[in-house]
């Protein structure tokens, strides 16, 4: 079977902070042979827990990598027990290219999992993760958001695992993420995915969605900071105490929760994330944009719930998610 080509600049398990990359030989027409270059940080004190945190499984999502980023420059070896290892852009080609997906392969990161030793890319990186250094975690967090299809209301989320014991992990994580927001979250399609790679090696795994459009704000960035120290506190790899703050919790219990476009057009959002909707109530209508003298078609929520995630360009095609509502629970 073919070895992963992937070779970290750096040491992985030796005690100290170490910055370098990891270094994926691919050749190109501007480089015969040349890298890509991924950069990691890894710090380590001693025995203890191992965090796994990545920014960028999609390229066009930033609040990940402004808090790893900066995360790597200021935490240092004497203020953890056990190892950090930091990703900030994951999916580097998609980063640099702020797309979604690889502009090398074209390959969506996440949903390429296991990956391929020998195959693209993003299969090789996926790859790398899969072998190395997840079963290395005991926790992996992987920030996401909209990008810049898609906004939501800033949430952590976990999902419903067969194994309860993990699923149990999984949502105290979440919980001590503390987002505004904690949603138990149905993937519409999870085959490749990340997360369930890092959840079928037994991992406790948090994720997230932190906003959309493909950008950031301060607010959305300061939940993600707030987060990963939180996180890091839970693993018992940091000391002190959390920072709290309410939390909603949310569920996602079935295909109600999505309401899809089948139309192209102009969206009027007719309600805004993180307000109540009703069962049958109309959220967006959808304006031809090809003819003036046309009634738009309405679409209406599944459900009573929150709005949670909306599509974000003016424009929509048929396909599109529209909207994301979810159920508010006790």
């Amino acid at each position: 079977m073919a070895s992963n080509p992937i070779v970290s600049t750096i040491p992985l398990d030796v005690d100290g902070k170490h910055h370098g990359f990891l270094r994926l030989p691919h050749s190109r027409d501007d480089s015969a042979w040349g890298s890509v270059m991924i950069p990691i940080t890894v710090l380590r004190n001693g025995d203890g827990p191992t965090a796994l945190l990545t920014g960028a499984n999609h390229g066009d999502e930033y609040e990940g990598p402004v808090a790893l980023f900066e995360l790597a420059l200021n935490l240092e070896p004497s203020d953890i027990k056990g190892r950090v290892i930091v990703v900030p852009a994951f999916n580097y080609p998609a980063f640099r290219s702020a797309t979604r997906v690889s502009p090398i392969d074209q390959r969506n990161m996440n949903r390429t999992f296991p990956g391929r030793p020998d195959g693209t890319v993003t299969e090789k990186i996926a790859d790398y993760f899969h072998t190395t250094l997840v079963p290395m975690a005991d926790i992996v967090l992987d920030f996401h958001s909209g990008g810049k299809t898609l906004d939501f209301i800033p949430f952590a989320s976990a999902h419903i695992l067969q194994d309860k014991r993990q699923q149990g992990a999984c949502v105290a994580a979440v919980e001590a993420f503390n987002a505004p927001y904690s949603t138990m979250l149905l993937e519409i399609d999870n085959a490749g995915m990340y997360d369930t790679a890092v959840e079928d090696q037994g991992k406790v795994f948090v994720t997230t969605e932190l906003g959309g459009g493909g950008s950031a704000t301060a607010l959305s960035i300061g939940i993600a900071k707030k987060g990963v120290r939180n996180v890091l506190i839970h693993a018992g790899i940091t000391s002190g105490d959390p920072e709290m703050g309410p939390s909603v919790s949310l569920d996602m219990p079935d295909g109600d929760c999505f309401v899809f476009c089948e139309h192209d057009g102009l969206i009027e959002p007719l309600v805004d994330l993180g307000d109540r909707v009703g069962k049958g109530e109309v959220i967006a209508r959808v304006w031809p944009v090809d003819r003036t003298g046309v009634i738009p078609v309405d679409y209406r929520s599944k459900r009573a719930g929150i709005l949670t995630a909306r599509h974000f360009p003016g424009l929509v095609k048929s396909g599109d998610c529209l909207a994301v509502v979810a159920v508010e629970v006790s």
